[in-house]
């Protein structure tokens, strides 16, 4: 009797130790899976707050790129009037807009306002497309003729002669209230094709 007092003493000796140290026999929960649920817990919040604050960041990093670089508006060339008796290109200076990321810029640019062989209007750049001199019009010549590589061009545009491999390229023009409007873009140099790049 004695020796089985003792067996079971033993036994209630160790389940008041289970009990005392704070775990219990029936749950299969540990300091350790806590400590590592809330670790867990602790870095999803940390990865949420973290790409929360990065979206601004990132975005204001991305505006310039994602936005165009060149916004296309028209720009005003004068009144119908004053070219409805063209006898030779007549240039004009025309203000245009460049938006470039947060800045905006105003330049001029020359353009040729001139009849094509239908005698209906229209404008060139003057920006050489060859290598991009300005190309003034020569009056004793009756061409275009570019300073820089000797390309010339007829008063409508046309390739004469010379390095370049296309004509003068023309602008989109339209008209409002009496007044010729044009739309200003730079072209793609030393292609035979008309490419718009801006």
């Amino acid at each position: 009797m004695p020796w089985s007092l003792l067996v079971l003493g033993d036994s209630m000796v160790e389940d008041a130790g289970h009990l005392e140290s704070g775990t219990s026999l029936g749950s299969g929960s540990s300091p350790a899976s806590r400590r590592s649920f809330l670790g867990a817990l602790l870095s999803v919040g940390g990865l949420f707050v973290g790409a929360l604050l990065s979206v601004p960041l990132i975005r204001f990093a991305l505006f310039p790129l994602l936005r165009r670089t060149t916004e296309l508006k028209e720009s005003p060339v004068g009144a119908l009037t004053e070219f409805s008796s063209l006898t030779e290109p007549v240039m004009r200076t025309i203000q245009i807009e460049l938006v470039d990321g947060w800045r905006k810029a105003i330049s001029e640019k020359a353009v040729y306002v001139t009849k094509d062989s239908q005698g209906r209007l229209r404008v060139l750049t003057s920006v050489c497309p060859h290598l991009g001199c300005t190309v003034p019009w020569n009056k004793e010549k009756a061409q275009f003729v570019c300073p820089c590589h000797g390309a010339t061009f007829a008063a409508d545009g046309t390739r004469v002669s010379g390095p370049s491999l296309r004509g003068m390229d023309t602008l989109e023009t339209s008209v409002q209230d009496g007044q010729l409007q044009v739309r200003f873009q730079y072209f793609r140099q030393l292609v035979s094709d008309k490419e718009i790049i801006g």
